[in-house]
């Protein structure tokens, strides 16, 4: 095998992406042949403590080019995972070496980033938690990984139709079957008063998922990584775009015996069991307060927003749209141009990345990017290297986050501080979309 790495003083960790199978439809079903990390559906949960360093050597045993991209850690630009921008796609047999500082707590995750479309829908990503020195007053700590899986009913395969035009040019793939930690049938047994932080974290292709507590009273503490600045109690639905994160700290009410849980709004519009809670025991003979906010990461702050350069970038294209015309491998084409490319998607009128960036920043320069979506369906947009918040009409500012759901016919400014040198991704997480068009990149000098 043929290594491609840095040099270091000793052999670091494992990563292996390879062929797996895994029993992901119910029983009576075969296994699902996927492509896994180390074997499992999601890949092992990796865990550090803020200000440590990880390593990782990604190995890639699959029969295709893969490289991974550490979902919403501000890293150095060498190590971001991005085929084809920031590192050559790693060849079946060979390897990578991924190394890098971890300066934020928070729960993030990392997947696929060649080919996403295809490869996270697979089974390529996993739970990255970067744990607080000192972590909350909780009694556990548990990662939900939310996904959605396209199966063929008849024999518990993957609909292996990644690139159809359908499927690009609306609202992306949405599976048949729903599920948290490769399980459709997902238990999180409990006791009553006993208190959780869940970690969620949405790694479907395309769905947005619609989320409600039953039996459990909790409190936002986080999104995509960042402590908010006081926990805000859960009164209504949580609503999570793929690739997002939410924290939750709950204290379960159900009384022993019941079933408590997070439950999703299915397409019908009924509410059904995503995970279940069973309530057994009891933690204590009383629910506890409030909790605390969770400690703030390093350099949340954005300064000059008000006075930063704003820049428009339309989110064109899809399904019933369309496009006049946009820029696609240096070439002016036109809608029918462009779909006979199989590409549906623009960004301010650029299909995929182009040779120029949408914007060159100089390291410290404060952005706003208002994005309009023109076209008829909703866009998880994710910023790569860097968090931004959303500064609403009336100049109040949303919480940090590095994805934002904008939907259609709306207008969503993000502001940002470009503090991170070099070439970043800035697409939409509906990974059907981003493969056909919807993607451009940003530079910090």
């Amino acid at each position: 095998m043929k290594i491609t790495r840095r040099a270091y003083a000793r052999e670091m960790p494992l990563l292996t992406a390879k062929a797996a199978k895994v029993q992901l439809a119910p029983e009576g079903y075969p296994a699902t042949p996927v492509w896994s990390y180390d074997g499992t559906i999601p890949g092992p949960v990796i865990r550090a403590v803020q200000g440590s360093r990880l390593e990782r050597r990604l190995t890639n045993m699959l029969e295709v080019p893969t490289s991974i991209h550490w979902h919403g850690i501000r890293i150095e630009n060498a190590m971001d995972g991005v085929a084809g921008l920031t590192q050559a796609a790693v060849p079946s047999g060979e390897s990578f070496d991924y190394a890098f500082d971890l300066p934020d707590a928070g729960t993030y995750w990392y997947h696929a980033h060649k080919n996403s479309m295809e490869q996270v829908a697979r089974g390529l990503s996993g739970a990255l938690i970067i744990e607080e020195p000192t972590p909350p007053d909780v009694d556990r700590d548990e990662v939900l990984m939310i996904d959605d899986w396209l199966l063929d009913p008849e024999t518990g395969l993957f609909v292996d139709d990644f690139a159809a035009p359908m499927t690009r040019s609306h609202g992306g793939q949405i599976g048949n079957l729903v599920g948290v930690n490769g399980r459709y049938d997902y238990r999180l047994p409990a006791r009553q008063n006993e208190r959780l932080r869940l970690r969620l974290i949405n790694a479907a292709n395309a769905r947005i998922f619609g989320l409600k507590l039953e039996g459990m009273t909790g409190w936002t503490v986080a999104l995509d990584g960042m402590p908010l600045g006081a926990p805000e109690p859960v009164t209504d639905t949580l609503v999570l775009a793929p690739a997002q994160r939410i924290d939750l700290i709950v204290d379960v009410t159900a009384e022993e015996g019941e079933t408590a849980g997070v439950l999703f709004a299915a397409a019908d519009e009924s509410w059904r069991l995503l995970a279940e809670v069973p309530v057994t025991g009891r933690a204590g003979s009383t629910l506890r307060g409030a909790p605390e906010p969770l400690p703030r990461n390093p350099r949340m702050e954005i300064a000059g927003i008000e006075v930063a350069p704003v820049l428009d970038m339309p989110l064109q294209g899809g399904a019933m749209r369309g496009l006049d015309g946009a820029r696609f491998n240096g070439q002016q084409l036109d809608w029918q141009e462009l779909v006979q490319q199989g590409q549906f998607w623009a960004l301010a009128g650029q299909v995929g990345l182009g040779d120029t960036p949408f914007a060159t920043l100089s390291r410290g320069e404060t952005l706003r990017i208002r994005m309009k979506n023109e076209t008829i369906f909703p866009h998880a947009m994710h910023l790569h290297g860097m968090h931004f918040r959303v500064r609403k009409e009336d100049g109040t500012l949303g919480p940090l986050r590095d994805t934002v759901l904008v939907m259609p016919n709306e207008v969503t400014e993000i502001a940002f501080l470009a503090d991170n040198p070099g070439k970043w991704l800035l697409h939409c997480h509906m990974l059907g979309h981003a493969a056909s068009g919807m993607t451009n990149w940003i530079e910090v000098s």
